[in-house]
């Protein structure tokens, strides 16, 4: 064992604590569909896709035009956003055009990238 590990040497058992969290515990379920979603958009390329659509509304030939990616590529990875209600569209004539399904998916991706520039800033700081 490395010596910058810390081990809870205790035998005590902080009730408060345990309860609280016991109290506060998600059901099975939703956390098993938090799992999902975030192996969703943790995709690479699915993630793009959100920073690209994050306060926009694009279709399928804009998105692959800003990622330099195929149109068949992109598609396929809308059609997995969209199946797991990450992103929604609307259909104008012969065009398709898709946004971020609501607030939440928007707040998660733009709480993560806060997260991790924040972590990065504190690495430089260091």
């Amino acid at each position: 064992m490395k010596s910058e590990e810390l081990v809870c040497d205790c035998n005590i058992i902080h009730q408060d604590a345990v309860a609280n969290a016991i109290k506060n515990k998600p059901n099975k379920e939703d956390l098993e569909n938090l799992s999902e979603l975030f192996k969703v958009i943790g995709d690479l390329t699915r993630l793009k896709i959100l920073w690209t659509l994050d306060n926009n509304e694009m279709c399928v030939c804009d998105i692959a035009n800003v990622l330099n990616m195929t149109k068949s590529s992109i598609s396929h990875q809308l059609a997995v956003l969209r199946e797991n209600e990450i992103v929604k569209s609307r259909k104008s004539g012969k065009e398709v055009y898709y946004t971020l399904d609501d607030e939440h998916i928007s707040k998660l991706y733009e709480i993560g990238i806060e997260h991790i520039i924040h972590k990065m800033k504190g690495k430089e700081n260091e």
